[in-house]
């Protein structure tokens, strides 16, 4: 059961608890130490991080964030947040973040190497004296490597207590490449009054590092009434839209193994949409060539938000086919998937990282082994075969979002991490 992996994990166990209801709620000041943040209203920035800081205000928190500059962005107020950015380099070179993560940028050249440097430096010099001037009763880092070192200084300066989230990469990437940092994550993790993952999966995960009490709380993003499942066409012999993806087209997304699936399909009619953009495009079009697929395979690109939410309601099945790349990376969550099964559309996806928290294999959708090109285009088969079954997916999943993955609910765990971290009041199990 999918429920049970979403339970709390507590001092390296699962249990059934959820966080005590019973904290009382005061309205706090807190800042949010984060790698990159939006720049302007165009930017895809971890927008469900800006919605949760947005939704924070609304029920009574004070709200700031702290984060980098890029090419020399001072301070500013994006979206009504207060969002104060420190220097860290000559502005030229001052994009180790938001056009692409760090690690990639990092690949570029030796100065870029050595840029992460600077940054912590930089960023923990001026958080210090950023807290020396406004008082915070909380700091919430966000990706803990490196900015555990932030929120440390942070600490340093005003006493303020401390919330971690972790999300995934940073343990997967500690423990496949740079196992020398497995210290720096426990101490990052120990050192916090409250640890938070984004998934079951990334709690396990931080737990093979180090044995602490650890919370489990999702993200999610605002979601349109979609409308009842009944008014959704019912479904032919064969899909009434095509097999839908939506990500950006980079290795971890898994998107060369959905082209594979697509040609052991033999209905000629199953047809598949690309939503998104990235450095795997140009490969992903000559395999589909290669696979004599090209024709059944239609490349959007990006497109808007109206575009991008009538695509999802017209869609046949949605597939999100993540693997772990060659960095060990893979998929957190999958707020796509969330996406997609708000409109009732039956969901296919790898059994990785965070996804099972939000598919219930056989309940709200198909999960199959990553990288299994046979097994995903068994499970379009059986979805194509049995449209009773795909519209029964479809309904349980578009359930599931609005039971677990609504804003209220979220919003009121937090309240609940933050009114127990700062009450000093510790989980037991």
């Amino acid at each position: 059961m999918q429920d049970t992996r979403a339970r709390k994990f507590r001092k390296g166990r699962l249990l059934d608890t959820d966080l005590p209801s019973a904290y009382s709620f005061t309205p706090m000041r807190v800042l949010h130490v984060v790698t990159a943040f939006p720049r302007e209203r165009e930017d895809v920035i971890t927008p469900w991080l800006v919605e949760l800081i947005q939704r924070l205000r609304g029920a009574g928190f004070e709200v700031d964030v702290f984060t980098s500059a890029y090419r020399g962005l001072g301070d500013q107020v994006f979206e009504g947040i207060p969002v104060y950015r420190f220097r860290y380099f000559l502005r030229h070179w001052e994009n180790l973040t938001h056009e692409e993560t760090a690690p990639d940028r990092m690949r570029r050249s030796l100065l870029y190497r050595l840029l992460p440097l600077c940054f912590v430096a930089a960023g923990m010099f001026a958080i210090w004296r950023h807290c020396r001037r406004h008082r915070y009763d909380l700091i919430h880092v966000h990706w803990p490597l490196p900015l555990a070192l932030l929120g440390w200084a942070a600490q340093r300066a005003g006493g303020s207590r401390l919330v971690t989230t972790f999300y995934g990469v940073e343990v997967r990437w500690v423990k496949r490449s740079l196992p020398f940092l497995k210290g720096f994550l426990a101490w990052a993790a120990r050192r916090s009054d409250r640890v938070v993952a984004i998934s079951s999966d990334t709690a396990q995960e931080l737990l093979e590092v180090v044995s602490v009490p650890v919370e489990v709380i999702p993200y999610t993003t605002s979601l349109p009434d979609a409308g009842p499942v009944a008014s959704r066409p019912s479904l032919p012999g064969h899909p009434r839209g095509p097999v839908l993806f939506v990500g950006r087209l980079v290795e971890r997304k898994g998107v060369a193994y959905l082209i594979d699936a697509i040609a052991r399909v033999s209905d000629r009619e199953l047809s598949l949409e690309i939503i998104g953009d990235g450095p795997a495009r140009a490969s992903l079009q000559a395999r589909a060539e290669a696979l004599g697929v090209a024709d059944r395979i239609t490349f959007r690109g990006k497109v808007t938000s109206d575009e991008l939410q009538a695509s999802y309601a017209r869609a046949a099945v949605f597939v999100l086919p993540s693997v772990v790349d060659a960095r060990g990376d893979t998929e957190g969550l999958g707020v796509v998937l969330l996406e997609a099964m708000n409109y009732g559309t039956p969901v296919i996806a790898s059994r990785i990282g965070g996804i099972p928290d939000i598919v219930e294999d056989g309940v709200s959708g198909l999960l199959v082994p990553a990288g299994d090109a046979a097994a995903l285009a068994g499970a379009l088969r059986r979805l194509i075969e049995d449209p009773a079954l795909a519209s029964r997916l479809g309904e349980a999943g578009r359930q599931r979002v609005r039971d677990r993955f609504n804003w209220s609910a979220i919003v009121q765990r937090w309240k609940e991490v933050y009114s127990a971290a700062t009450s000093g009041r510790r989980t037991t199990g």
